[in-house]
């Protein structure tokens, strides 16, 4: 598999379980929502905007991937967090082959216009995507158990120590 073949893989509707652990507080919270991750074409607008921000050809990758979510948390009881969003996001590979290379990607109401993670699809067909900034650090595994199910684990670190490590589980609930 590569990772264009990775993300087709994913284009769908999936409903996603979230279990988190704050390693430092000793606290735990779950989570559910339903996730839309669509294919979107290289001469699409926004994926234009994207190689335009990152500085790549549009010619040099293959298109984008759009993810919509909403969801609960499970000691929101008042619905005061709302976690919905909207990310667009580009694969640039390290050269026209490669399984590896940068993840450059736009989430809506992110205080950060934009963020750049490392990827590599292993051997395994499991993708991993490394963020680091001045204020964290970011690892995200994802794979398939079956056509219809993906897991994903993060484990997110900040520069003060605090970590959060959380695990999902989605069911593809159809395209």
């Amino acid at each position: 598999m590569n990772v264009r073949e990775f993300f087709e893989l994913s284009a769908g509707k999936w409903f996603s379980q979230k279990t988190s652990q704050h390693l430092t507080l000793k606290q735990s919270e779950h989570g559910k929502s339903d996730l839309v991750i669509e294919i979107l074409p290289a001469d699409n607008p926004q994926v234009l905007q994207l190689c335009q921000q990152a500085g790549v050809e549009p010619g040099s990758i293959w298109g984008g991937i759009k993810y919509t979510w909403k969801g609960t948390i499970s000691w929101d009881t008042q619905n005061a967090v709302n976690p919905t969003g909207k990310s667009i996001a580009i694969a640039i590979p390290d050269s026209p082959t490669a399984n590896t290379g940068k993840f450059f990607h736009v989430t809506s109401g992110n205080t950060r216009p934009h963020q750049l993670a490392q990827y590599t699809l292993g051997d395994d067909d499991a993708l991993t995507l490394v963020t680091t900034t001045a204020q964290i650090r970011a690892e995200e595994r994802v794979w398939f158990e079956s056509n219809n199910v993906r897991l994903r684990t993060t484990i997110v670190t900040q520069t003060s120590g605090d970590s959060l490590a959380s695990f999902y589980s989605e069911i593809r609930m159809g395209g």
